[in-house]
């Protein structure tokens, strides 16, 4: 898989209810019909596990096959949908408890680390691209919850993702990366108190990187990922 990148802000909210709107056609098509179809699986319209057809969202999104056979591509190699041979495509499952606490087992103990020597290696250009993505910008104001979720999902997987690549270790990133960790650990749960309180935390790594301090910015990890393990945790007990 091809570590998380940044995507220009899709003109393309999914709307809470009823069927999405049709994308604007243009230089961008491609990128929306992707984020279309990215937002109905971080929001659960398309439910883990149920089939996706392709001519469904041809008639839904209003553009033809190609962009979206694209975008689903895409989206199969980021662990978020899976296709398989003479039946077609489908959401991926959602992940079981057992995988959730593996997940988080491996990420406290490479993410502090990794937040720690970014830290210690931080410059005033990484400090400020971590800034713009650590998704304060996404913060209430009357926003639609339903909108912004997958917005923050996205720029979650890229302000990690960033950090770890400022640490240094490129195999860590690319082991993380491969786990299509975020975007599995997002679909579990719909509520914004994970949007607001994953905010506060990525403004204390923000601020430890800030002061370059590597024993902050390795605590304010390993605070931030125990909070969100506790946050998504009940899901499983839905």
């Amino acid at each position: 898989m091809r570590s998380p990148k940044p995507h220009a802000t899709s003109r393309y909210l999914a709307e809470d209810g009823g069927s999405a709107p049709a994308v604007h056609r243009g230089a961008g098509l491609a990128d929306e019909v992707y984020e279309a179809i990215f937002a109905r699986l971080m929001a659960l319209k398309i439910p883990p596990g149920a089939r996706i057809t392709v001519d469904n969202l041809v008639r839904e999104l209003e553009v033809s096959q190609t962009p979206i056979r694209e975008a689903l591509g895409r989206l199969e190699g980021e662990g978020l949908v899976v296709k398989t041979h003479l039946v077609g495509y489908s959401a991926a499952p959602q992940i079981t408890r057992a995988r959730f606490e593996e997940l988080y087992d491996l990420r406290l103990l490479l993410e502090p680390e990794m937040a720690g020597r970014a830290a210690s290696s931080m410059t005033a250009p990484a400090l400020k691209a971590l800034t713009g993505a650590a998704g304060v910008n996404l913060r209430g104001g009357g926003t639609d919850e339903r909108a912004r979720y997958p917005q923050f999902a996205r720029q979650d997987a890229i302000f990690h993702d960033m950090i770890l690549e400022i640490g240094g270790n490129g195999l860590v990133r690319e082991t993380l990366a491969h786990q299509h960790t975020h975007f599995h650990i997002f679909r579990l749960m719909f509520h914004a108190l994970v949007t607001e309180e994953a905010l506060d935390e990525h403004e204390a790594l923000l601020a430890a990187f800030a002061a370059r301090d590597v024993d902050a910015a390795r605590l304010a990890m390993r605070a931030h990922l125990e909070r969100s393990r506790d946050r998504l945790s009940p899901a499983f007990d839905q």
